[in-house]
């Protein structure tokens, strides 16, 4: 029996179980939203498979009752352990009523839920990395212990947004986690044309802070350094930029084919090391996974996504009228 690295991070068995079953709720969430865009009941799918082991990790190394997230819209496995559930996700999914995020306004993938913690984020990508500086400079502001975490993808790390944040981040030595995914394409584009330097994190030194570049197909890995850049913020010493690095396992979105800008044996290569495959190994391999309760997961996962499915499909749209509230102020 391998080492169990969990335990060396203070992780219990139990935490790292729900650690997976995190994992695979996203993804199973993700693949049946696929099955209704293009069965015609849902209008958009933007995936977040293959970058679920990074966002699940990080988030877990989170405080839910007392940290501030900032998601970009792939977040799914971030957003799900925050507290967001399948049938909220699907009531997105067809721009329901009941749908929290906007009341079915917005695409899917702009998150935002106040109870847990969840700031909404805007259409154009990076926005919500200065809307994250700006929380966080609230919080030491008024001198709560919070740690705002944010998200986007390697693409959006050449937006100002992100120069601007990061900076202002720096200079005030803010309580932020700036975590960029890489998964290798922004849209269509390669990273080898999106970058001048080696990585991401390599951006880190001009703005002040540390920055890491992990296995994004490594929850654990992520969780630790998730975890100490946690640490760091709350004692007062600042920002850390993460990159983790994965691999986007769909086209861009349900309105992409990818086929016409990466090869496909490079998507079946990506696809042997699936985080959730690996992760799935680890665990049995430490003895707190086997194939009897890989199967009862699976099944009990099914069973939730199924009736959250049911749910959405079923319920109510907003009146035409409800476009037009909070819009503009009443006297």
């Amino acid at each position: 029996m391998v080492g169990k690295r969990h335990q060396e991070l203070g992780l219990t068995d139990a935490q790292v179980l729900e650690m997976y079953k995190t994992m695979l709720l996203a993804r199973r969430i993700d693949e049946r939203m696929w099955l209704l865009n293009r069965a015609g009941k849902i209008p958009f799918v933007i995936s977040c498979q293959g970058q679920e082991a990074a966002q699940v990790g990080a988030a877990f190394a989170l405080d839910k009752n007392k940290d501030y997230i900032l998601p970009y819209y792939r977040d799914l496995g971030v957003v799900l352990t925050f507290g967001m559930t399948a049938t909220e996700i699907m009531l997105s999914g067809f721009a329901k009523l009941e749908d929290p995020n906007s009341g079915g306004r917005q695409m899917p993938g702009h998150f935002g839920q106040k109870k847990n913690r969840i700031i909404t984020g805007s259409s154009p990508v990076t926005t919500q990395v200065p809307h994250a500086v700006g929380v966080a400079l609230a919080g030491k502001m008024e001198q709560r212990d919070l740690v705002t975490f944010v998200t986007f993808g390697e693409g959006s790390s050449n937006q100002g947004d992100f120069h601007e944040g990061a900076n202002f981040a720096g200079v005030h030595k803010l309580p932020v986690i700036f975590m960029c995914e890489n998964n290798k394409y922004a849209i269509s584009v390669p990273l080898s044309k999106q970058l001048a330097c080696e990585r991401v994190s390599d951006r880190a030194i001009g703005y002040g802070m540390p920055g890491y570049t992990v296995d994004g197909n490594d929850p654990l890995e992520v969780y630790r350094v998730v975890k100490a850049a946690a640490d760091r913020a709350r004692r007062g010493e600042g920002p850390t930029l993460i990159e983790t690095v994965s691999y986007r396992l769909t086209p861009h979105s349900s309105d992409d084919d990818d086929r016409a800008y990466r090869a496909q044996d490079e998507v079946a290569e990506a696809k042997t090391k699936d985080p959730l495959l690996t992760f799935c190994s680890y665990l049995k391999a430490v003895g707190v996974l086997n194939d009897v309760l890989e199967r009862e997961i699976n099944d009990q996962i099914i069973s939730v996504v199924d009736k959250a499915t049911d749910y959405a499909e079923l319920a109510p749209y907003a009146e035409p009228e409800h476009a037009l509230k909070y819009v503009y102020e009443k006297e």
